[in-house]
Parts: structure tokens; C-alpha cells; sequence
């Protein structure tokens, strides 16, 4: 599972408020739709963080739609060979090499999370400053893979401030900051927050999809597939609908 330690934190303070989420954002929620019968154009995707578990699936699920992916990662040799993907060697906090390979993109797509230096503050600040800094210098979309702590409750209410004080730092404060620095920016970007649980599982292609709250079930459960989360990441590169937004998804 995706960010497990957060997972344990956020899933016993917040359920109480998921299922008024659930119930009440049920008339508003945008219900995914499968994908249009027309073939989408084929775009090129820079795909950063292409070996991960989110990473992969969206690298699967973009290729077998005939798109062409450029698939990043700091060890190419851990990305799935196929049809339709380059792997390429990168360091996601490097603007200069970030912008080199975006500038033959239609789209840049961030699926990283800052966990290889032990200082996720600071490495979610470079990941999110590099994204953007090529993002503007390409003049291509940034596409960024948040977090659930980044999400509001069904009050309005911040889920980082229903966590222990022990977890409003690290990487759920440093991919917060990365939201509010794109907010300020002048490019376009979206920031894709998945269910507070993504673990891999099928792809079905039925889930709800909103902008800052928390998606949950009548049983109070936020959950997604890294499958349909994938799904719902290429649905959204082929047909914007979150530009310069916050989304999320929920079953």
C-alpha cells in the first residue's frame, strides 16, 4: 500500500467524517466514465517515478492505449520493456535534465514520493520545484501524484490537521506544500490526490471522482486500485477536466 504509515494514521481518525463524505458528496461527484469509443490521439508521456507501484500501472495503462511514454526513473533497468516506452535514467529533482526530456512531451507526470533522502521536506520541495520549473520552461502540463493528507474532510476541514502531531510533518506536510506552491504558479498543472488506501488490486473502471474531498463508501472506506487510479490519470491526460486543480477518487 501507498504511504502505509499514513494510511494507519488518517483511515481510525477520519472514517467517522468519510461516511458524511460518502453520502453527501454522492449528488455532486463527477462518476468516472469509461473511456470514449473514439481512440484518443496518441500523446507523449514523460512518466517520472516509472518503476513505482503507482508509477507502473500508469506506465502500463498509458502504453496499451497506444500512447508513447518516456518512462523515468532513477534505476531504468527496474522499468517495465514494452511497446510504446523509452526508459530513461533521471534524477526527478533535476530541473535541467526534467526539462531536456519534457520539452518532447505533451505532458509531464510526477509519480514520485520524497523517500530516498530521509528528509521528505526538503526532497518534496525539490521534486515539486523541479516539476514546475520544467513545466514552465517546456510550457507543458505538470501532472502530479499527491496525497490523501492533502485532502479536506466532508466539513471543510483539513485531514492534516486530524492527524497526531507526530504525522503533520515528513512527506504528508511536504506534498501539501507542493499543492500550495502550484496553486501560486502560473503553469498549468493538476495535483491528483488518491483514496486515503491505493494498494494494487483490478482495474474496473467505476469510481467517483471530486477535487479536495475526501471520496468514501456508505461503510466509510476510502479506497482505490493503483489500477483504476492509473485509468483515471490517462482518462484525465486524454480529456482535461482538472486543469490548474486539486482531484481526487474514491470508490
Amino acid at each position: 500500500m501507498r504511504s502505509s504509515f499514513t494510511v494507519r494514521a488518517l483511515r481510525p481518525l477520519i472514517v467517522a467524517t468519510l461516511v458524511v463524505a460518502g453520502l453527501a458528496m454522492s449528488a455532486t461527484l463527477a462518476t468516472a466514465q469509461a473511456p470514449p469509443a473514439a481512440k484518443a490521439k496518441p500523446l507523449n508521456i514523460l512518466l517520472v517515478g516509472a518503476s513505482g507501484m503507482i508509477g507502473s500501472r500508469i506506465l502500463s495503462e498509458a502504453a496499451s492505449r497506444g500512447h508513447h511514454v518516456t518512462a523515468a526513473a532513477r534505476h531504468p533497468d527496474k522499468i517495465a520493456k514494452g511497446l510504446n516506452i523509452t526508459a530513461v535514467a533521471l534524477d526527478a529533482t533535476d530541473a535541467a535534465a526534467l526539462t531536456a526530456l519534457a520539452k518532447n512531451a505533451d505532458a509531464i507526470v510526477m509519480a514520485t514520493s520524497p523517500r530516498s533522502t530521509g528528509k521528505p521536506l526538503e526532497e518534496a520541495k525539490a521534486l515539486g520545484d523541479a516539476g514546475i520549473a520544467a513545466a514552465k520552461a517546456s510550457g507543458k502540463r505538470l501532472f502530479i501524484v499527491g496525497g490523501a493528507a492533502s485532502l479536506n474532510t466532508a466539513e471543510g476541514k483539513p485531514v492534516m490537521e486530524t492527524l497526531p502531531p507526530a504525522y503533520r510533518t515528513g512527506e504528508p506536510l511536504g506534498m501539501r506544500n507542493v499543492l500550495d506552491t502550484l496553486k501560486k504558479s502560473d503553469i498549468t498543472w493538476t495535483f491528483f490526490s488518491p483514496a486515503v488506501q491505493i494498494r494494487p488490486g483490478t482495474k474496473t473502471g467505476k469510481y467517483r471522482l471530486g477535487t479536495s474531498t475526501v471520496i468514501a463508501d456508505a461503510k466509510g472506506d476510502s479506497r482505490i486500485s493503483a489500477e483504476d487510479f492509473a485509468d483515471a490519470v490517462v482518462n484525465e491526460l486524454e480529456n482535461p477536466k482538472y486543469l490548474k486543480s486539486q482531484m481526487t477518487i474514491g470508490y
